[in-house]
């Protein structure tokens, strides 16, 4: 059986810098029938474990560690045994959040994954956070930015462990060169293409100077 995509929004807070803001985050779920990969276990781990319906659970594999993308992550790790796992470049963020909890395994630049049959491969796209990842699933002709880049724009720059040119550097080096019709899966909101998107980042540039 191939492959799918699952999709589930949760609501809950980010926090960062001292300050709170109401959110509502994407949950990507990757798997078939009997396995799956959760993309950033966000807010509600009950409502994730019930949206795989029994599905064994291979991973949690987190986009980058800002809480509102990881506050779930211990206790889905907890009621289905999947490690999780997240870049090391990410870990003072993570530590904000779950201190007493490390993550399981290291994410890596280059590295493959396969659920279901499907390949997904880490893609190291900092700028948003030091270690921002993004997914590609070549077989669904699709990639999974987290909070990397979004319908219109980059994720944004403007608080701690965030740097601008790093994330364009990031969107322009990694993302706009996978093909047109990729479709762009994001962190918040709707999703797009990479064919969309790309001809917008000589604007953003300009945006962000």
């Amino acid at each position: 059986m191939a492959a799918r995509i699952d999709h589930l929004v949760t609501s809950g807070t980010f926090a960062l810098d001292g300050g709170e803001w109401d959110v509502d985050n994407n949950v990507w779920i990757v798997g078939d029938d009997t396995e799956a990969v959760v993309i950033d276990a966000a807010h509600d781990a009950a409502a994730i474990e019930a949206a795989l319906g029994g599905r064994t659970l291979r991973a949690i594999i987190c986009t980058h560690a800002h809480n509102d993308h990881i506050d779930a992550a211990p206790a889905l790790a907890a009621a289905t045994g999947a490690p999780i796992l997240l870049h090391p470049d990410d870990l003072p963020l993570w530590e904000q959040t779950h201190p007493d909890r490390a993550p399981d395994a290291e994410l890596a630049d280059g590295q493959e994954l396969e659920i279901a049959g499907t390949r997904l491969k880490v893609m190291h796209t900092p700028g948003h956070a030091p270690g921002a990842v993004c997914l590609h699933a070549p077989g669904l002709d699709t990639v999974f930015t987290g909070d990397t880049l979004f319908q219109g724009g980059p994720g944004a720059t403007g608080r701690s462990f965030s740097h601008f040119p790093t994330i364009i550097d990031s969107i322009r080096d990694r993302l706009l060169t996978l093909p047109p019709e990729t479709a762009v899966r994001t962190g918040h909101g709707d999703s797009t293409t990479i064919g969309a998107e790309a001809p917008n980042l000589e604007d953003w540039i300009n945006r962000g100077h």
